[in-house]
């Protein structure tokens, strides 16, 4: 009977660890875009003090638009390295959405819509060629995805030359379907002081989007799990290819989409734009919690990512700083937040 009597006092003290709460605070540090939050936070804060045309509401418009032109890409490029993999064409293909959008148009005399929807199929389809050409051959995507890059590279540049003579394409302003396609891509709304381009709701409504689906959904445990190890989730069931070549496609989706704005923002486009812009997509995913080696990270903190250099390329104009810094400043970033991605995630490992 006394045996019997202290055995659920024994069961109290040799409580399972596997289900104990853990506090509020251990909850908040474990989480992957815990970093990048804190370093926004303390950007917003220097720049506040050191900057006073930061401190004016109506540039408030102008910060979120460098960040959202970052943003959306940076979305899908942290699901994609969550998901184990790299995509270093993702600026150039940027590029050549727009290019192809305006030089079918153009060359063929169609409505300009044809020539975004056509652009589509070709953004998407990239993402896909990136895709199937990973399984089919094996290579890691920093390879694959490199090759695409000095492709896309190569073809920009050179098609534009061909049909058009230069390195810019036509302005397209006076096309038909031109006011309607610029409304959707272009536009911008006021609201008191502060001026939103439309590029700012494309990048909060993608972030949402995206984090949806990874933490609610059955096809955000497959991006975890074949991020995290690819035979072990094929061995569950998970399928592996057709996740990863998606993926991919959602990637090829937003250059379209940026391609898109880049094109009805200005109306014409460079060919050699967007090379360099695939690290700092890769750096503000890094930034916001997405670990190099796959199967951990958050889109919300890439988008954060996204919001710390939209504040720091105008912080440092604003501030009047030597922005020859700027480059420094992406590499001391990149590697903290390495650093602290790793510390972070080891703890949540531990706990």
């Amino acid at each position: 009977m006394t045996a019997t009597a202290t055995e659920p006092g024994r069961a109290g003290a040799t409580r399972d660890d596997r289900v104990a709460s853990r506090s509020l605070a251990a909850r908040l540090l474990s989480r992957p875009e815990v970093g990048s939050l804190i370093g926004a936070i303390v950007i917003f804060l220097l720049f506040m003090a050191v900057a006073v045309p930061f401190r004016n509401i109506a540039n408030v418009g102008t910060i979120l638009y460098g960040a959202s032109t970052i943003g959306i890409m940076a979305v899908p490029v942290g699901l994609l390295m969550i998901g184990g993999e790299f995509d270093l064409s993702a600026g150039v293909a940027a590029t050549t959405s727009g290019l192809s959008a305006s030089l079918i148009a153009w060359n063929l005399g169609l409505n300009v819509w044809v020539g975004v929807i056509l652009a589509l199929v070709v953004s998407v389809a990239v993402g896909a060629f990136n895709g199937w050409l990973l399984f089919k051959t094996g290579l890691p995507s920093f390879l694959v995805t490199l090759g695409t890059f000095f492709i896309l590279q190569g073809v920009n540049l050179g098609v534009t030359r061909l049909l058009t003579g230069n390195v810019a394409t036509a302005d397209i302003s006076d096309m038909d379907g031109f006011v309607s396609a610029q409304k959707v891509f272009g536009s911008e709304i006021a609201l008191g002081p502060v001026t939103l381009k439309v590029t700012v709701l494309y990048w909060v409504v993608l972030t949402l989007i995206a984090a949806y689906v990874l933490l609610r959904t059955r096809v955000g445990n497959w991006i975890f799990a074949v991020g995290g190890d690819a035979a072990a989730a094929r061995a569950v069931g998970v399928p592996v290819k057709a996740t990863k070549i998606g993926l991919f496609m959602a990637v090829g989706f937003c250059a379209w989409l940026s391609g898109m704005h880049l094109l009805f923002q200005f109306n014409t486009v460079q060919s050699g734009e967007g090379v360099g812009k695939e690290f700092i997509f890769i750096i503000a995913a890094v930034i916001g919690g997405c670990l190099l080696t796959g199967g951990y990270g958050s889109v919300i903190g890439a988008s954060i990512g996204a919001l710390i250099f939209g504040m720091t390329q105008l912080g440092i104009n604003y501030a009047g700083w030597n922005p020859d810094w700027f480059k420094t400043f992406l590499g001391v970033m990149l590697l903290l937040a390495t650093v602290v991605n790793v510390y972070v995630k080891l703890k949540a490992d531990r706990r």
